[in-house]
């Protein structure tokens, strides 16, 4: 168009200067005389026609097309014709073999929006520009995050509550999306936040809060749920199921995507979910110094001045976690969401108590902690502690190369080298059985000193060729004291041992007080033999 601007501007000017006729204006620029006119009469060329394309060998099947989109308005979404499902059955039951797939794509592309029109209905929402106030609103999701957890490729849940006004964020990543995730997801947000918004917070139907979708905005919400929201008091916002509703809470919806995008690009390798939430910390501190869209001030500048504007949490701890009373099983396991977590084996046929959080289990003999495992994520898995397994073995030793407790507890690193050198030694010198139950007594003692303390006084065992426990025993101890020198107070009487290894028959003797008896005779009994002689 802007050649044509430009042609049309000179043509004007040429008549309007030189006064040249129609005829001599077309002569002087090559044009049509129409063209001529055209320039004389508007400054601005008149818009060039779009030619009308006809498919003659789609003309005679338009009508039917026209049908099959029209029969689409009430069919299921996912079962609507797409422009393949078109053709096919064109060449199905119309033998359209000369119709091409580009045809027929166009052809429905342009029809479908038109039938829908003429029905009173559209395939497009409109949307209607939000201003929300501060400290009013937020919105929270769940969305899916992929890392490598232990070197396997592994998928997490990222909960992301979003402030509405500011668009500051708070991440955390769960093994799960249960209830148990929503709320301590919530908790971490709020305590983050420094308070709650004061209006309402926007969902989808989750299953961790609502029980049952009614009609219209009703639901059916969850008792411990609606105890949730009434402690930290704020109301909730269910959004339209489906893809219906997915606009009611975009900003979140898109929250997740760019999250990923920026902060999990590659995927982030960790050996916890500790770990890995530790990463997602640091990126929402990066993220408040970002501006979202054509935004004067960044996301901790507004969220600056939406801080004081939250509603204060309250004092009292809600309980985020589920409380269960499973029965411990003959392996000394308890079962929970179908995932096996071992306790002691002494609480074998009883039942516990079992504190379920998103990224814990915890269980209790009364008010006592008994076993703490960090959640597994696969269903059907297990976490098994060698230790609690250790009575069990001292009775049937021939158990313990294929337990699996000692599988797990290899992979973890708390089963080290210097236990296989020990073990090893131990069973070259007093067999299968008495030398695995030598390493039972020596994995006993990590019950009362540190691990480290217990593989220096293996290694010093090993050091002198002793596989005696007593031994180990006694240099874990020995490393133990020289370790916290400053809680120590040596007798100026006593002279240091060193870094000489003694066994424990040694140490005893060496404690006893002197013997000052004289030394026995045997005179009495030479009187005996003189006198047989006479």
């Amino acid at each position: 168009m802007g050649s044509r601007v430009g042609l049309f501007a000179v043509i004007r000017r040429d008549a309007r200067v030189e006064g040249l006729s129609i005829r001599e204006l077309a002569d002087r620029h090559h044009v049509h005389r129409r063209t001529v006119r055209q320039a004389m009469a508007s400054a601005l060329p008149p818009p060039r026609k779009t030619p009308v394309r006809v498919s003659r060998k789609l003309e005679p099947f338009k009508v039917t097309i026209d049908d099959w989109l029209r029969a689409d308005l009430d069919a299921p979404r996912k079962q609507r014709h797409t422009a393949k499902r078109v053709l096919d059955r064109l060449l199905d039951e119309h033998g359209a073999a000369d119709v091409s797939y580009s045809t027929v794509r166009d052809y429905v592309a342009r029809r479908r929006p038109e039938i829908a029109a003429a029905a009173g209905r559209t395939l497009s929402q409109g949307f209607v520009p939000q201003t929300h106030e501060p400290g009013g609103e937020a919105e929270v999701d769940f969305a899916d995050l992929w890392v490598v957890l232990r070197g396997v490729k592994t998928k997490t849940f990222l909960f992301t509550l979003r402030l509405s006004y500011s668009g500051k964020a708070v991440h955390r990543a769960f093994a799960t999306q249960g209830q148990e995730a929503f709320l301590e997801g919530h908790v971490h947000a709020f305590t983050e936040l420094g308070g709650t918004p004061i209006d309402k917070i926007r969902y989808d139907n989750l299953k961790a809060a609502v029980s049952r979708v009614l009609f219209g905005r009703g639901r059916e919400e969850s008792g411990r749920w609606v105890a949730f929201r009434s402690h930290f008091g704020f109301d909730a916002f269910y959004c339209h199921p489906g893809q219906e509703g997915a606009h009611e809470k975009g900003g979140v919806e898109g929250e997740g995507g760019r999250f990923r995008r920026n902060h999990c690009v590659p995927m982030p390798v960790v050996d916890s979910i500790e770990q890995l939430n530790e990463l997602l910390v640091a990126a929402d501190a990066k993220d408040n110094y970002r501006r979202i869209a054509s935004r004067t001030n960044t996301v901790a500048q507004d969220w600056a001045f939406e801080r004081d504007t939250l509603r204060p949490l309250p004092s009292e701890v809600f309980p985020t976690w589920l409380t269960l009373t499973p029965r411990v099983d003959r392996y000394a396991r308890v079962t929970v969401r179908q995932r096996h977590y071992s306790v002691p084996a002494r609480f074998i046929g009883r039942r516990v108590r079992v504190q379920l959080g998103a990224s814990s289990v915890t269980a209790f003999d009364g008010r006592t902690v008994i076993a703490t495992h960090e959640r597994v994520m696969l269903k059907g898995g297990q976490s098994l502690v060698l230790d609690h397994y250790l009575e069990v073995l001292q009775r049937k030793p021939g158990a313990l190369p294929n337990a699996t407790a000692l599988v797990q507890a290899r992979a973890s690193g708390m089963f080290t080298a210097a236990h296989e050198a020990f073990w090893a030694a131990a069973r070259k010198a007093h067999g299968d059985s008495g030398g695995t139950r030598a390493l039972i007594e020596v994995l006993l003692l990590h019950r009362h000193l540190a691990a480290s303390d217990v593989i220096a006084g293996i290694t010093a065992a090993l050091t002198v060729g002793s596989v005696s426990p007593d031994v180990v025993a006694v240099q874990a101890r020995k490393t133990a004291h020289q370790c916290s020198a400053d809680a120590v107070i040596a007798s100026p009487n006593t002279t240091p041992a060193g870094d000489r290894v003694v066994s424990l028959t040694e140490r005893r003797l060496a404690e006893l007080p002197a013997d000052s008896r004289p030394l026995p005779s045997v005179s009495q009994y030479d009187e005996l033999l003189t006198r047989e002689s006479s």
